[in-house]
C-alpha cells in the first residue's frame, strides 16, 4: 500500500547511514565550536580581571586621597597607602567626623579571575585577598614584591592575554 507520496508503508524513516552521517555532521560542527567557546570563556575572565584591577586600584587611590586630606591617621614614616587589602572593605575610622564614622572603599574584595585553586569540592578555599599579588610603595615596578604598604595589585596567573601581555604585567 502506497501513500499520497508514492512510498509504501516500509520504506519511511532514515536509513542507518543518513543517521551516521547527520552524527558525523554534527559532531564536525560541535568541535568546530569548542575553540571559540573557549575564547569567549577567556574573554570574559579578562573582562572580570580589567573589572577587578580598576576597582581596587581606584579604592587604594581614594585611601591615598583620604590620608592626604587628613580623614585617615598616618604615620610619620608611612607612604599613605593601605597597609593591608582588608583596609579597603573592613574600612577605617574617620578621624574628621565627630563621631568616628568609618570610612569604606570597597563592599567587598574581588578575586583575582584568574587564580584558580580547587579543593576536593571543587570549591576554593583561598580568601580574595590572598588571590592577588601586592606591591608595596616602594617596590620596583618590574618586580613587585609586598612591603608595608599596599601601593598596586596584580595578577598572580603566569598565563599571557589574549593580547599578547602576561596578565601580572595588566
Amino acid at each position: 500500500m502506497k501513500n499520497s507520496f508514492g512510498i509504501s508503508g516500509r520504506n519511511r524513516g532514515f536509513t542507518l547511514i543518513e543517521l551516521m552521517i547527520v552524527v558525523a555532521i554534527m559532531a564536525i560542527l560541535a568541535t568546530s565550536a569548542m575553540p571559540l567557546r573557549e575564547l569567549m570563556v577567556k574573554r570574559e575572565k579578562e573582562q572580570e580581571l580589567r573589572v577587578a584591577l580598576r576597582q581596587i586600584r581606584s579604592a587604594i587611590d581614594a585611601y591615598k586621597q583620604a590620608v592626604d586630606e587628613g580623614r585617615i591617621t598616618k604615620k610619620a614614616d608611612e607612604s599613605g597607602y593601605p597597609p593591608r587589602l582588608e583596609e579597603l572593605f573592613m574600612g577605617v575610622p574617620d578621624i574628621k567626623s565627630p563621631d568616628k564614622k568609618i570610612i569604606y572603599f570597597l563592599r567587598r574584595l574581588p578575586r583575582d579571575p584568574m587564580f584558580v585553586e580547587l579543593d576536593v569540592a571543587g570549591i576554593t578555599a583561598t580568601p580574595a585577598v590572598d588571590t592577588w599579588g601586592k606591591r608595596s610603595y616602594e617596590s620596583p615596578w618590574d618586580s613587585p614584591k609586598d612591603g608595608d604598604d599596599v601601593f598596586d595589585v596584580y595578577s598572580r596567573s603566569e598565563d599571557i592575554g589574549l593580547n599578547g601581555v602576561p596578565y601580572r604585567d595588566w
